[in-house]
Parts: C-alpha cells; sequence; structure tokens
C-alpha cells in the first residue's frame, strides 16, 4: 500500500446495532462518519449542517471536539484492532468550522505503550487547519470494558478488547471496497 492510497473501512465492525453517534449509519441525529486509511493515518470528510451549530454560521466547538474525537478512537480501530476509551483530549480550535463546506479529518498514533495511546488529530476546512488536538485512549481488556460500562461489552466489540485474538477479518479495510491491507 502506497500513503497516498485510500483503503475504505468497514463501517459495520461493531455490528448493525451499533449506537454510535459518531459513525452508526443509524443513529437518527449522528454524523454518520466513514473512515479510510491512507497510509498510517486515518481519515474522513465531514460536511457540518446547520443543526449543528453554535454561533451562526459554524460548528458548535464541542461537536468540533467530538468529530475530533471519533476520528481518534477510529485511529485506535484500524491501525491497532483494538477499540479504546477516550481518557485525555487537549483541543485547540484554531480557526471557527464552517457550517455547510467540507472538513477533512485526519488522525495518527504519536505513542502506543499497549495499553494506553496517543493519537494526534488534525481538521481541515477550506485549506486551513481548524482544529487540531491530542487524544489519549486507554484499551481495556473484555473486563475492564465490561465495569465502565456497566454491563456485558457486545459480542460484536470482544475482537477488539486488549487481550483478545481476533480470528474475524480486519478492519483496516471493507472487503468489498478494497484489497486487504496486511
Amino acid at each position: 500500500m502506497t500513503d497516498t492510497q485510500a483503503i475504505p473501512l468497514d463501517p459495520d465492525v461493531f455490528g448493525p446495532e451499533s449506537t454510535c453517534f459518531g459513525c452508526s449509519p443509524l443513529h437518527p441525529i449522528g454524523f454518520h462518519l466513514r473512515f479510510e486509511r491512507i497510509g498510517e493515518d486515518v481519515a474522513t470528510t465531514f460536511v457540518p449542517h446547520d443543526k449543528l451549530q453554535g454561533p451562526p454560521g459554524l460548528m458548535h466547538g464541542g461537536l468540533v471536539t467530538t468529530l475530533a474525537d471519533e476520528i481518534a478512537a477510529w485511529t485506535v480501530i484500524a491501525l491497532r484492532e483494538r477499540f479504546g476509551f477516550t481518557g485525555a483530549i487537549e483541543a485547540k480550535l484554531l480557526r471557527p468550522v464552517r457550517i455547510g463546506e467540507p472538513v477533512r479529518g485526519r488522525g495518527r498514533i504519536t505513542r502506543d505503550s499497549g495499553r494506553t495511546l496517543a493519537i494526534e488529530v488534525e481538521l481541515e476546512q477550506s485549506g486551513a487547519i481548524a482544529y487540531r488536538g491530542m487524544f489519549t485512549f486507554v484499551v481495556l481488556d473484555e473486563r475492564g470494558a465490561e465495569r465502565l460500562l456497566g454491563g456485558p461489552l457486545p459480542e460484536a466489540w470482544k475482537r477488539f478488547a486488549r487481550g483478545s485474538v481476533s480470528d474475524s477479518p480486519s478492519v483496516k479495510a471493507n472487503e468489498t471496497n478494497g484489497p486487504e491491507d496486511s
């Protein structure tokens, strides 16, 4: 794979019943994001609509950070085949994110200790960096994730827990849209 070849990621890795605000295709008010892997980055494009504004014509800053958080989460999923829980966020809103204009987001892992990962996320709009953030994700084992969730880990999520052995196809590529990334 070349650094410029975009490999679509499977949006249904957490099952059709996923309730994620960021990526579930069925969430009634969610972002419905789709991701791709480009080298060691994970990317998405999103066009904010008027129901996401804070000040007139601008995306609400908390929702901008929600977008970046979802990119960080999918960076962990795609590059480490694990899911993580957001442990810390350092957000820098450098420019306003405008409603109706495409936002291109990219995430990359900058540090991996096995249990925690640092992910840098940038959002670009109209040729300028609008947001830069650092996220710390904690990767839990199945029991730890269940304690945090307060209940059982959904079956489709179990293979992404720390210490699990995945017997299913890689999430790095959507088999129907691109070659498997090995």
